[in-house]
């Protein structure tokens, strides 16, 4: 039986001029999302159980800090916000040696490198997105890189791809954002940007 390419698949552009792109990191340029899930169940412990994988996915792009307000808030629980982003940070660390790049999306990053200007806008934060973007030799790619300390609306809110066009500066409606989440998604259409939705990876 022929093993099915996670990383193959077309990516198509929309119709229209744009004169900058920006993506998100995690699950648009890399193969990170399962590893982030396994850092946070170790890094949860008993409370792991009230993060299953179907809500991890839901909440894609929303902010790591963010996430573990949303837990305290539903579920009751007294995590410390930041002991418990930086424990499970550590943990994706350790974990992260054999990130590999979502070939579709990286390869049109680097076409286009030089040619037109280009953001990353994450809802990670700095320290971890540089750490993935240099693991796969693309952070030269890219004119900006925005991350959770750079705004104070985390997706669904516009703010970060606003940040990256303002840094780019170019206009909101001429950037194409390239998300993997329809939280990431809303964010773009919340910026008045067209949104290019990168497809989950088919695993075997």
């Amino acid at each position: 039986m022929q093993e099915t390419n996670p990383y193959a698949f077309p990516l198509e552009l929309p119709a229209g001029d744009f004169d900058a792109f920006i993506f998100d990191c995690d699950g648009t340029l890399a193969d990170t999302m399962p590893t982030h899930f396994k850092a946070w169940q170790t890094a949860l412990g008993k409370a792991a159980e009230d993060f299953p994988e179907a809500m991890f996915y839901e909440l894609g792009g929303v902010p790591t800090s963010r996430i573990v307000e949303i837990l305290n808030e539903r579920h009751g629980y007294n995590l410390p916000v930041e002991e418990t982003v930086a424990h499970k940070e550590g943990l994706f660390l350790e974990m992260s040696i054999h990130i590999a790049a979502i070939e579709p999306v990286v390869a049109l990053a680097r076409d286009y490198h030089g040619k037109k200007p280009l953001a990353v806008a994450s809802g990670g934060h700095h320290r971890i997105v540089m750490n993935t973007l240099r693991a796969l030799g693309i952070a030269h790619l890219f004119d900006a890189i925005v991350c959770s300390e750079d705004y104070s609306r985390g997706k669904p809110h516009p703010d970060p791809f606003l940040e990256a066009a303002r840094r780019l500066n170019v206009a909101a409606e001429k950037c194409l954002v390239f998300e993997d989440t329809a939280t990431g998604a809303q964010a773009a259409a919340a910026a008045g940007m067209a949104c290019v939705l990168v497809p989950p990876l088919k695993r075997a």
